[in-house]
């Protein structure tokens, strides 16, 4: 059996909940991968598709000790000294030391066996028994019911936010669904970087990104983003863009300091936090976190959360 390696996707809604049909897990600021494990071997693969073993080699390692054949779902993340997952931190993994973990939530496959129709909660309890050993591999514990307490605890440890999954739910590849659900405790959101302007005083490389997000056929500007940059990353993002670099402006309608402005095509994906939206469809106040390299930039658009009725069991 090939197995699938989309993952399944969760769907942002905008406040916690109590439900005891519901079980709810922390959410892991890091990479989306997908595991295929045998005894002896392991590959990681990225949320769209590309195999990223090369650059998690101890991650690897430590899923090679499997004794049985097993497809995962989890999060590559990198850990601060408080335990943390920062998506910060993952841009230095190769240049400096850095705390790596893939914490697994999930078991897709075992030994052939496709386990993706039983219900989630046998899924992860087949999970806790076959997951190696290792302090490289975490297994995602899970609360049943309280999300309003796991949220609340969340945002009192400055964690990103908590995943609502119904108990009983299937696994559906390569969907979003309202069985899982995201509830963020600060406002974060992929972007794609559009241009950057000169730099200012001592600045070095470029002053701002801007940074725009998928509106249909066209890109439409959220804001610049002129803070979260450090010497290195001012220089490793700067020697991205220049062989992007291009005349034809990719947004549309004019936006302030054009004139400032040097125009890439819009390849490079990049998270920010921030602290709302502007009417206008503007960021306020967004820092850049780090490029991501998992999702094509016409998938980027601007996530916004919705009240939505929740999935109720069909057992």
């Amino acid at each position: 059996m090939k197995p699938d390696l989309r993952p399944m996707l969760a769907t942002l809604t905008d406040k916690p909940f109590d439900d005891p049909a519901w079980i709810f897990e922390t959410k892991w600021d890091g990479f989306r991968a997908i595991a295929v494990a045998t005894p002896g071997h392991a590959a990681l693969y990225s949320r769209n598709g590309n195999d990223i073993s090369k650059k998690y080699p101890s991650i690897c390692a430590a899923l090679a000790r499997i004794k049985q054949k097993a497809v995962f779902d989890g999060e590559l993340v990198a850990l601060d000294a408080h335990g943390r997952s920062r998506f910060q931190l993952l841009q230095n993994v190769g240049r400096e030391p850095t705390r790596l973990q893939y914490c697994v939530f999930d078991l897709l496959y075992l030994d052939g066996k496709d386990l993706r129709d039983e219900p989630l909660l046998k899924r992860k309890a087949a999970l806790a028994k076959v997951l190696p050993n290792s302090p490289f591999l975490l297994y995602s514990t899970h609360v049943v019911g309280e999300g309003i307490k796991a949220f609340n605890k969340a945002k009192r440890v400055h964690e990103e936010g908590v995943i609502a999954k119904l108990a009983d739910g299937k696994y559906y590849s390569g969907k979003r669904t309202r069985e899982w659900l995201k509830v963020k405790a600060s406002q974060e959101q992929e972007v794609v970087i559009v241009g950057f302007t000169k730099p200012r005083g001592s600045r070095k490389c470029f002053g701002a990104l801007l940074v725009a997000v998928r509106d249909g056929r066209h890109w439409k500007y959220a804001g610049r983003v002129g803070t979260g940059f450090d010497a290195k990353t001012l220089r490793a993002l700067h020697a991205k863009f220049l062989p992007l670099t291009t005349r034809a402006k990719p947004i549309d309608k004019k936006v302030p300091g054009e004139t400032n402005t040097t125009w890439v095509k819009p390849k490079l994906v990049a998270e920010v936090k921030f602290t709302e939206w502007t009417k206008g469809g503007e960021m306020r106040h967004p820092v850049f976190l780090g490029l991501r390299t998992d999702k094509p930039a016409t998938q980027v658009v601007r996530e916004v959360p919705k009240p939505i009725k929740r999935a109720t069991s069909t057992a």
